[in-house]
């Protein structure tokens, strides 16, 4: 009878070890497969979430005429700066920045505003301030709506669209 329970332990021993190294042969490519499922995940999302940082080439173009470069530097914590880039404006000597300020939105959407003066003719300067309201196209490229609105106040604001690429240099 000893012998029957020694038989049957040393059966069930095995059985159990089996099962133990069986199941976790199982287990182990569940996690495996979960652990690589969200490194993926990660790496998607952070792929997804555009980076706002770096030297931008602004074109504007208002609805009721009139184009604009700019240069826009996005440094990190939502701050910035903002040149004209107009060739008229270097007649003038070399454009001055302004600060400028930005913020990612959800699904790739942008925000960034800053003041600008653009020439008036030979002698004056529209001075104003430039909001950005931007979609990226891909990593390197933003595109959308841009609203200027002047310091004074008395004069209406103008509307139009930008194209923003992101440059090496």
């Amino acid at each position: 009878m000893t012998k029957c329970r020694d038989a049957a332990f040393w059966s069930f021993g095995i059985r159990a070890s089996f099962v133990i190294r069986h199941s976790s042969f199982v287990i182990c490519p569940c996690v495996l497969l979960f652990l690589i499922t969200q490194v993926c995940c990660t790496a998607l999302a952070q792929a997804q979430t555009p980076n706002m940082t770096g030297r931008w080439n602004v074109e504007v173009s208002f609805a009721a005429g009139g184009q604009h470069s700019l240069r826009f530097d996005a440094q990190p914590d939502g701050k910035g700066t903002l040149q004209l880039q107009d060739p008229r404006s270097k007649v003038w000597g070399a454009a001055g920045s302004s600060e400028a300020k930005w913020s990612l939105g959800e699904a790739n959407f942008v925000t960034f505003s800053g003041t600008v003066e653009f020439l008036i003719g030979n002698v004056g300067r529209d001075a104003g301030t430039l909001s950005f309201k931007a979609k990226f196209e891909n990593p390197d490229l933003m595109t959308g709506e841009v609203e200027f609105s002047p310091l004074d106040g008395e004069r209406p604001s103008k509307h139009g669209s930008f194209k923003a690429v992101r440059t090496n240099d």
